[in-house]
Order: C-alpha cells, then structure tokens, then sequence
C-alpha cells in the first residue's frame, strides 16, 4: 500500500487548544519502536517506521496522526465507500482525502464539532465534492440525505469505554443507509475483539 499518498499537506498551526504540527521518526526511533511493539499489549502491536508525518494534537497530547498505522486503520472505509459519503469527526482530514480519490465517491458530508480543527484542516481540502460541518455527530440531522457509506472517528483513543457511543451513532445513522451501504467506526473491531 502506498501509504504517501494518504499523508495530508497542512502547515503547522495553531488554533485554541488544538495543534498541527510536523514530525520526524528516525531510523534508530523507528528500530525502537519496532523492538517495543513486539512487547506491549497497548499499542496492538503497531510501530512506526521512519519517515515525515503530521500529527493533530488536543493539549499537548497527540489525537492523531498521518502514519500507516493509523490510515491501516480507515483502510477498508477509504476502499469500501462510494457515493454519498458521511464522515463524523474531520481529524486532519486523512479519511477524507482517501475516499475523495475515488470516482465513485459523489459527495462528501464532514460533521466536525470542533470550530479550532475546521479553522487548522479545512483550508487544505479543495474538492467541490466536500461540504464541512460544524456540527455534533450525535445531534446533526441529515433531513432527507441517505449515504453509501458512514464512518465515525470521534474518539482520542482506543478503550472499550468507546463502544456504547460507537453504538448509539451507528444506531442513528442506520437510518440514514441506502444500498449499497456500509458504516463503520474508528477500531471498533478491535474494542468488541
């Protein structure tokens, strides 16, 4: 998988408590974290390897980032979606721009509850596709849209507290679904797992 071409262009930044910012990993880091993966149960076995990378973070502490581990993660969503496209959560846009390279993908809803990431993200995406909400994915309404394909990328971090809210969204966008269709959620197979 050419995991370059997911990667995002957006300068680093600074908008209230949330920050883009640039980051490399070494060789030697990369070796490091490889080494660690083999021996930790808390980050699922996952390493790094050496390459340039941004990353999204929330007070200091990183929320996500641009490297193969984490666009491993939407890798079936970006494949998988196709014709009228909801994401929930805008993060730094990786999901985006990998459904955003498909033809079949028509149009785009981003629902995105916090403005300082729309204000850091927003002017690197440039597809008339793509409509960008201010909006709580748990209280937005659809009206009379029907999506091919939802996801849901709200969560910080991977923890079975997740799940009943993982839940509740895919309750409320069932509704939302027209065939063919698929939603699906940020590692949720891995907290029912």
């Amino acid at each position: 998988m050419d995991y370059d071409k997911y990667k995002v262009d957006i300068p680093e930044a600074q908008s209230g408590d949330w920050r883009v910012e640039k980051f490399t990993v070494s060789e030697e880091d990369a070796k490091l974290e490889r080494i660690r993966a083999v021996f930790s149960f808390s980050n699922r076995g996952r390493g790094v390897p050496a390459g340039d990378y941004t990353r999204l973070c929330y007070n200091g502490a990183v929320v996500m980032s641009d490297t193969p581990d984490e666009i491993m993660d939407y890798r079936y969503f970006m494949n998988i979606a196709t014709g009228n496209v909801l994401i929930n959560g805008l993060g730094l846009g990786v999901v985006l721009k990998g459904v955003l390279f498909k033809d079949s993908v028509e149009k785009v809803i981003v629902n995105e509850i916090s403005e300082d990431v729309i204000r850091l993200v927003v002017p690197s995406i440039k597809d008339e596709r793509v409509t960008i909400n201010h909006a709580d994915a748990f209280i937005w309404k659809p009206d009379d849209l029907r999506f091919n394909a939802v996801w849901h990328d709200i969560w910080d971090n991977i923890c079975s507290d997740n799940l009943e809210s993982m839940k509740c969204l895919h309750r409320k966008y069932g509704h939302y679904l027209q065939k063919p269709s698929y939603q699906g959620s940020w590692c949720r197979y891995l907290i029912e797992r």
